[in-house]
């Protein structure tokens, strides 16, 4: 109280200024060095950053500027984004209103960007932040500020872009000189001395794919038969020491893998190709085998795999946990074919872990087949299924439409698959795959098209 009271009086008398008590702003430094080399030194840039940014805060001191104890500092990152996490904290922090000045060594060190800075000192303003570099002397509240800020950072740009230059440069005559410049392996060869050397056992995979290719002529049964073999694409290690694991084939990576001219024993650079220093996988004369294929239209090549896939119950079964359409497979064992119907999430690769899986294609079609000559033998069916069929043709009975019904399995075994299928789709909406078993949803207007139909089964019937 006595402070106080002294504190007023010194005031009214003119001893003690009102403008010596300042507020007190607090400031962050940040610091940012592109490479991690040197990082590990006991005294390093980021080290030499924060001290020259401290001693400046320090000589502000006189108004009311002082250091908030966190640390906001990207040893290894790149100016050219904003995905770093000491600059992601550090705007948490401003966002929050912890801090009201920003204090870096260079602007280059907060970002090279344009746009990058723009959203800054968007957000700067925003929360009424003040950024000053140590050694430009730049603050941002002033107008001045601003526009040298921004033309340096045009500067900082320009560096940024011709680095990158100089970098695609590089690539470039790297490339032409038929060198591996980095990136994903490729399946069929591993990275040793940044160079690429034959693997070979994924060398053996790469052969089959393309001979497979050229035998089966459709990416879609190559894609299946792969994964019913069990071959994944590469599993290597990256540069940073992180594993990454092979996964299924899908048609995309087999069309990467088939139009990929390092196989070749060829360096592609953007649309040119230049003689590589690996060896070839491929010679020229697969090569252009299956791309021969390729010159073959897609969609009769989809017609002609849709041929041989015939599957009755084609695009009615569905998984009753995940809800993913069953797509028709088979396998040859011993020379004999084995039809599946399996999950598509299966087939891509995607949740395994679903319990149900591939079911047996001759035992699904036979239980749907027996649930339909069930469903024929009701009498309401039969009544309706006459109903229908006497309103379009007068000289139908009933009998001879029960006898139709209930003698239905010959007349089935005749029809051709594909009459088969179309009957199956007139007259089922979906299947759905229970682990307790199946469920089947009827077309509400199945029977009244299969009426229409029977003026031909009883013809077929009286022969």
């Amino acid at each position: 109280m006595v402070w106080a009271c002294l504190l007023w009086i010194g005031r009214r008398k003119g001893w003690i200024m009102n403008d010596s008590v300042k507020r007190r702003i607090r400031c962050a430094i940040y610091t940012r060095k592109s490479s991690d080399e040197g990082l590990e030194q006991e005294y390093n840039s980021l080290d030499a950053q924060r001290d020259a940014s401290e001693a400046y805060i320090s000589s502000q001191r006189h108004e009311g500027w002082v250091l908030v104890p966190d640390l906001y500092d990207d040893g290894g990152y790149t100016g050219g984004n904003m995905n770093r996490p000491g600059l992601k904290r550090l705007i948490s922090d401003i966002e929050n209103g912890k801090i009201d000045v920003v204090v870096v060594y260079k602007i280059d060190r907060l970002t090279r960007s344009l746009l990058d800075f723009a959203q800054l000192i968007g957000t700067f303003d925003k929360h009424n932040v003040s950024f000053v570099s140590v050694t430009q002397q730049f603050n941002t509240t002033t107008s001045m500020g601003r526009l040298v800020l921004n033309i340096l950072l045009s500067f900082a740009q320009f560096e940024r872009e011709l680095t990158g230059e100089r970098i695609r440069d590089k690539v470039t005559a790297s490339k032409k000189k038929g060198m591996w410049m980095g990136g994903c392996p490729p399946l069929g060869y591993d990275i040793v001395n940044r160079k690429l050397i034959v693997n070979p056992a994924e060398a053996d995979v790469v052969k089959k794919i393309f001979f497979r290719f050229i035998t089966l002529r459709s990416t879609t049964l190559l894609a299946r038969e792969l994964r019913l073999h069990g071959i994944r694409s590469k599993t290597y290690i990256t540069q940073t020491g992180n594993q990454r694991y092979g996964a299924p084939l899908c048609k995309n990576q087999l069309y990467r893998i088939l139009n990929n001219k390092i196989y070749l024993g060829l360096m592609p650079h953007k649309e040119n190709t230049y003689p590589g220093q690996h060896e070839a996988i491929i010679d020229q004369e697969i090569w252009d085998e299956a791309h021969e294929v390729f010159g073959k239209s897609p969609h009769l090549r989809g017609r002609t795999t849709a041929a041989k896939e015939f599957a009755l119950l084609k695009g009615l079964v569905f998984c009753g946990l995940c809800g993913s359409p069953y797509t028709p497979v088979h396998t040859l064992k011993k020379g004999r074919k084995y039809r599946y119907y399996k999950p598509s999430h299966q087939l891509r690769g995607l949740n395994e872990s679903c319990p149900i899986g591939s079911v047996s294609a001759g035992e699904l079609e036979n239980i749907v087949v027996a649930q339909l000559r069930h469903v024929f033998l009701r009498p309401e069916i039969i009544i309706k299924t006459w109903e229908k069929a006497h309103a379009q043709d007068k000289s139908l009975t009933e009998q001879e439409i029960k006898n139709a019904l209930y003698n239905i399995e010959p007349i089935w075994n005749e029809l051709f698959p594909a009459e088969q299928a179309r009957i199956v789709n007139m007259l089922i909406e979906r299947i759905t795959i229970q682990e307790e078993g199946i469920d089947i949803k009827f077309r509400s207007t199945g029977i009244e098209s299969l009426a229409r139909d029977l003026g031909a089964y009883k013809q077929r019937i009286a022969a």
